[in-house]
């Protein structure tokens, strides 16, 4: 069971998800917009936010700042928009997944299990550090320094860009780096990994080299 906090300035959306993430057994809290939001993370702690985009006074992208001043809650953002903008800020703003509306509740729910199945880590991990050239990853502590400066990545990121380390010199499907990183099966988005492969290459700089892409195919990390 979870803690799942549901920001939504919509009554029917945030009754419709207490429906299905109460039946799947998780405790959750509602809160009507961005400020209650970023007042109910300070309060308590929460495995998960949910949080709609578009709300009066503070919208989530802002609340989702504020959230990550003090805290690394995963969140999962729900919005109207759809184009590859909102997206990318959403993603840079430290979303770990992002989700249009209308959305299906059943995929909804895929995504919310994928996001705590990933976040709940064993309480021992040998220690995995990789490093070429300027480039190096502490894969146990999630960092990534570039040239000797540690470069912020938003949660989803990260795990794109340790799955391609730990697959290095394979080449892989669209379909499996969707399987395996998001962790649910895949609805059609293709923008949502092409969308996480350019931010990937923006934050590795000069080392962005490193991820071919195979056309028809899907990528590859040469390293």
């Amino acid at each position: 069971m979870a803690k799942i906090l549901v920001v939504d300035d919509e009554e029917k959306i945030r009754a419709l998800i207490l429906k299905y993430t109460k039946f799947e057994g998780h405790e959750v809290v509602m809160a009507e917009e961005g400020m209650a939001a970023v007042e109910a993370a300070r309060k308590e702690p929460f495995d998960l936010i949910i949080m709609d985009v578009m709300m009066p006074e503070l919208d989530g992208f802002s609340a989702a700042k504020e959230i990550r001043k003090i805290l690394e809650t995963p969140i999962l953002f729900l919005s109207a928009r759809t184009e590859e903008y909102d997206r990318i800020h959403g993603f840079e703003t430290g979303a770990d997944d992002y989700v249009t509306k209308p959305f299906s509740p059943k995929e909804l729910m895929l995504r919310v299990e994928a996001i705590l199945k990933r976040t709940r880590r064993p309480e021992s991990v040998k220690r995995e550090i990789w490093s070429k050239e300027g480039l190096t990853a502490d894969i146990t502590a999630r960092t990534v320094s570039v040239d000797g400066e540690i470069v912020s990545m938003s949660p989803k990121e990260y795990d794109l860009f340790f799955y391609l380390l730990k697959n290095r010199n394979i080449a892989l499907t669209r379909e499996k780096l969707i399987e395996e990183v998001w962790g649910y099966d895949f609805f059609g988005e293709d923008r949502t990994l092409d969308t996480h492969i350019k931010l990937l290459r923006k934050s590795l700089g000069p080392y962005a080299k490193f991820i071919v892409t195979l056309r028809g195919v899907g990528y590859r990390y040469d390293g």
